[in-house]
């Protein structure tokens, strides 16, 4: 059998169809798009419903107040970050705020300036790492009695509302601990290895580095000096090899959590 030659009109037919079908692609889309954007608004609503029948709740009992931090989360919201362009109203202040008033949105504020301030008057002892629980106990012997209970959450969330000031003020996991470094110095993989380490012990020595993490000498002093010179490790000269200890170990402060 003889076969036919393609004409235009098949090779019109396939555009139509593939314009077709792009059209029904974003027209899909489209309403995803829709469909989504309507449930997180609904979403909204009743997380704005909930924050204002709880509001006591949230700004007394820490729990609450982090459950409801993480209802924000699950869907998109950032409490403590400014609403402006974000459909707000007035153009400004922070969800927190304009759900629950400033009190909410002030307490974490007036954390994180404590938080400063913890970090500002231990860092001499501890080149300006410390724990969160060691932050926490701190502020909370200060605080008035019958003052609402602080939590680690707390201070973490306190310490993201710093991140405007740069990289002085950020979180570091060392092992199972949670530590705020309140340097500017960004730690590398190897300073972050001995320290972590270092919470063996309390303390760690070159021929420790290089037994347990298979270093050449060279590479496991660099990294030891560069945590002396920030004061983040601090040199006992009494034994017959240089121990080098975490400073909260020295002072008796590390913190069990």
């Amino acid at each position: 059998m003889s076969r036919k030659g393609v004409g235009l009109a098949a090779f019109d037919r396939s555009r139509i169809t593939s314009a077709q079908y792009a059209s029904h692609g974003n027209s899909l889309r489209s309403s995803h798009s829709t469909s989504v954007a309507t449930q997180l608004s609904v979403f909204r609503s009743l997380l704005q419903q909930f924050a204002q029948t709880h509001a006591k709740d949230i700004r007394s009992n820490p729990s609450f107040r982090a459950e409801f931090a993480r209802m924000c989360a699950a869907i998109g919201v950032d409490p403590l970050a400014s609403s402006s362009g974000a459909g707000g109203k007035d153009g400004g202040g922070s969800f927190w705020a304009q759900m629950l008033g400033g009190s909410v949105n002030d307490f974490y504020f007036e954390l994180a300036v404590r938080v400063v301030e913890v970090c500002g008057a231990s860092r001499e002892e501890n080149g300006g790492l410390i724990g969160v629980k060691e932050v926490k106990d701190r502020i909370m012997s200060t605080r008035m009695e019958g003052s609402s209970e602080i939590t680690d959450d707390d201070i973490l969330r306190a310490v993201n509302t710093l991140k405007p000031l740069g990289s002085s003020y950020s979180t570091l996991t060392v092992g199972p601990k949670i530590y705020i470094r309140s340097v500017p110095k960004e730690l590398n993989i190897d300073q972050s290895a001995v320290l972590e380490a270092a919470q063996v012990l309390g303390y760690v020595t070159v021929s420790m580095l290089m037994i347990n993490l298979k270093w050449p000498r060279a590479r496991a002093k660099t990294a030891i000096d560069d945590l002396v010179s920030e004061s983040m490790l601090w040199v006992d000269m009494q034994c017959a090899e240089w121990e080098y200890w975490s400073p909260g170990f020295m002072l008796g402060t590390g913190d069990d959590g």
